[in-house]
């Protein structure tokens, strides 16, 4: 059994154990559920479906199992939400949700449990995204089957979600260059032709879609999203100024990528 297969299975075992009647089911998305998942470099992207609200000392049982299976998990670790069945059939957003984990979240728990579990609760954009994925190529790991549990995203949510990922590429892009090249093109795919792709999918629909003068871009973004340990950055920087003789750095490639990546998808 693999890293990704053991802690799923932990994960669904101790749920069921926490949550008891109230577990609907268990999803997977993200690149796990799509073909692409890296150890060194994706999330274990997980949605937890419940009936009813969750009892404060629940929910704290429930983080104190998730930051333990987080720590056995590979590097990125656990990304999860709870929401209500309520809220996936019929559809609302944006989307309430009952509890939220991942990485970057990690400290505030730490310091302060209580804290976290009363005020980690909201809306979050991001789920209408992350119930596509799992309508059209999410796993069902326990529970109601997913058609079951989970309508079609309206178009016009779906594609405010994932704009609302990027819609700031410009200004993040050199930060998190691998994320935002790929994902300016999985962006653009659904507003030109409605394909829902993953990361790496996405790229290579850029590779043939976006112009010539980006690819050495999205091929690197490619090779570093697959890739197990690090690529030589150097080597990156190289490509653009070869291919691309007015560019002196790979950075005013990716800026001008992102400029007109959103132009496009602003279209």
């Amino acid at each position: 059994m693999n890293t990704l297969d053991a802690i799923t299975e932990k994960f669904v075992n101790r749920s069921k154990e926490i949550l008891g009647s109230n577990l609907v089911g268990i999803y997977l998305h993200g690149s796990a559920a799509m073909g692409c998942f890296n150890a060194e470099k994706s999330d274990i992207d997980l949605l937890v479906v419940v009936n009813s609200d969750l009892a404060e000392e629940d929910k704290l049982r429930y983080m104190n199992m998730v930051v333990e299976l987080n720590g056995l998990a590979p590097s990125k670790g656990i990304e999860l939400s709870i929401v209500k069945k309520s809220v996936c059939k019929p559809f609302v957003y944006p989307t309430p949700f009952e509890l939220h984990f991942s990485g970057t979240h990690l400290e505030w728990f730490q310091r302060d449990p209580q804290d976290y579990i009363l005020n980690m609760n909201g809306t979050d954009k991001d789920l209408a995204a992350h119930i596509m994925i799992i309508y059209h190529r999410g796993q069902c790991l326990y529970g109601e089957e997913i058609r079951d549990v989970f309508e079609e995203v309206g178009r016009e949510a779906y594609f405010d979600s994932i704009w609302y990922d990027v819609e700031h590429a410009q200004e993040e892009i050199l930060e998190n260059p691998v994320y935002f090249t790929l994902n300016l093109c999985r962006v653009l795919a659904y507003k030109q032709e409605k394909l829902i792709l993953s990361k790496r999918e996405g790229g290579k629909w850029g590779l043939d879609h976006v112009p010539e003068r980006y690819c050495a871009l999205i091929r690197q973004a490619l090779d570093e999203y697959a890739a197990v340990g690090a690529i030589e950055h150097d080597a990156y920087a190289a490509i653009g100024a070869i291919e691309h003789g007015e560019y002196t750095t790979i950075e005013a490639m990716a800026l001008e990528y992102a400029k007109y990546m959103i132009e496009q998808i602003q279209a």
